[in-house]
């Protein structure tokens, strides 16, 4: 295939991105990859909502960056938190424009608050904002003739120089592979952009789907792009403790600014003895002091008590959250909700510019597989969606702008080579990707999780090596499946978070070695 546009990912910063270039130059051909169906993406998971500036009689754009800045440990890049927060208002009022359902009530948007904000700001669609968005933002993308979206396919590699021979310096595309066929094909293009999401499958408790093994990151460490921060991984305070289906089901920060209120298993309410703002404190601090208080007392969880939300209002706002512990036979707000930390958000990832693009050019990367600097050590809840929207609308334009320059002549895109592979089938070897993974899950939980030690580290590293030498061995003697794919590039985000953990020597934001502490 050969485009002018590819798009890998399609949560809302690729699908935002793709409609901003089919609107602004529908003489652009987009190609758009999804590794599953269109609607399985990080973003459809997102319940709270999306952080943004709308009551100024009572909030302010101020307000909104010191609460950043503050969240983010002074790892912040403050040019890029006041450019965000501004944007936002133009970005959400787009989305509305374009079919997204927002709460509403008598004055305007209903505005709720979640930990570390000064003020309701979260513009929500009850409890389900991310799958409001991205079902509006799928049929908004199908009207566009210009953008041919090819579902159940993973990235394998990006293709440079590395590939091509050439000496442009550029990025020319990507290797995907089809899930269903475990064919490889070569997609060439004039901009490549990762909206790939991040890597939270490798924890063993994750709010992630199962499709979140950090391609992009991965693919993007091959390319020899920078990727910066991937210690910052923000732990979600709240995720249901029993799993629905091998999954994780979150448990929304929403539901603590309603009223809720973390206790112990002998009923204790704990959080006071952390924070002056208790169950309202940045996530990481209420994510540690869990983790804390189940290692002092040997449960595996701890509950989260609702009964100051009323039956209707809990109803009304948190019908999925409601529906989801029932599955397991919890009733809230009537039953406490068991309640453990999990792997959420990465708040590192491949470094950009102001414009969402990396430093090889032709390629750029938007949403939560990218670094901006708006995160800091620490994201601020709600912060990921306006991230999201304000960066793809800025990555579009400058795309548009950088399809005018001077680029590799045409024919030198279509002569890129195609993936070459002579590797040979050895089942009993693709069979072992289960339990390595499983393996790899344990050893970043364990030691590379919410609590970090130096020596634990080392050990890390250690056992990562071993992992990596079989995870190797498997790739080179088999034909390429996307469970091959998928363990390569966990790998290989797990070495860098590893290697840049070390690095780390005072605790910042969601970073935390006991080592450090004083």
């Amino acid at each position: 295939m050969d485009t002018n546009i590819l798009v890998i990912g399609s949560g809302i910063s690729g699908l935002t991105y793709a409609i901003k270039i089919a609107q602004q130059n529908p003489s652009l051909e987009v190609v758009m990859i999804s590794k599953n169906t269109l609607l399985e993406s990080n973003t459809r998971y997102a319940q709270g909502g999306i952080a943004v500036v709308s009551n100024f009689k009572e909030d302010s754009f101020d307000k909104h960056i010191k609460d950043t800045m503050i969240a983010g440990a002074g790892e912040c890049d403050q040019d890029v938190v006041k450019f965000v927060v501004k944007e936002g208002h133009d970005r959400l009022q787009e989305l509305i424009d374009w079919g997204t359902h927002f709460d509403k009530q008598k004055n305007g948007l209903h505005l709720t608050k979640e930990g570390g904000h000064s003020e309701k700001r979260i513009v929500h669609h009850k409890d389900k904002t991310g799958l409001e968005i991205q079902e509006s933002l799928i049929k908004k993308i199908k009207t566009f003739s210009n953008i041919s979206l090819l579902q159940n396919h993973t990235l394998v590699d990006l293709i440079t120089d590395h590939h091509s021979g050439g000496n442009y310096k550029r990025c020319y595309g990507a290797y995907v592979i089809s899930n269903l066929e475990q064919e490889i094909i070569k997609i060439s293009a004039q901009i490549t952009v990762l909206s790939t999401g991040g890597a939270g499958q490798l924890f063993s408790h994750t709010t992630n789907p199962e499709n979140a093994t950090g391609d992009g990151l991965g693919a993007a460490y091959r390319a020899k792009v920078f990727i910066k921060g991937l210690p910052f991984v923000q732990f979600h305070p709240t995720a249901l403790y029993p799993k629905i289906k091998r999954n994780t089901f979150l448990i929304s920060e929403a539901v603590r600014g309603e009223g809720g209120i973390l206790r112990s298993l002998s009923g204790k309410r704990f959080m006071t003895e952390y924070h002056p703002k208790a169950e309202l404190a940045p996530r990481d601090i209420v994510a540690r002091s869990i983790a804390e208080v189940v290692n002092e007392t040997g449960d595996d969880y701890v509950l989260l008590d609702c009964k100051a939300i009323s039956e209707k209002e809990f109803q009304n706002q948190f019908p999925t959250i409601k529906e989801n512990c029932q599955k397991v036979g919890i009733n809230p707000p009537h039953d406490h909700i068991p309640v453990i930390p999990a792997a959420h958000y990465f708040c590192g990832g491949i470094s950009v510019n102001h414009y969402g693009e990396t430093k090889l050019k032709g390629l750029y990367a938007i949403g939560e597989c990218s670094y901006t600097g708006l995160h800091g050590a620490n994201r601020l809840a709600s912060n990921s969606l306006l991230e999201s929207l304000v960066f793809s609308h800025r990555a579009a334009i400058n795309s548009i702008d950088q399809m005018k320059e001077t680029l590799p002549p045409r024919d030198f895109y279509l002569k890129l080579p195609e993936w070459k592979e002579e590797h040979y089938f050895s089942n009993e070897k693709i069979s072992a990707i289960g339990r390595i993974k499983k393996q790899l899950q344990n050893l970043m939980t364990t030691k590379v999780g919410i609590f970090k030690t130096s020596i634990g580290l080392i050990e890390a590293e250690v056992e990562l090596k071993n992992i990596f030498l079989e995870t190797q061995d498997i790739y080179l003697q088999n034909k390429l499946t996307l469970g091959i794919c998928e363990l390569r590039n966990m790998v290989s985000v797990a070495y860098l978070m590893i290697k840049q953990s070390q690095d780390l020597k005072q605790n910042k934001g969601v970073f935390y070695n006991q080592d450090y502490v004083e």
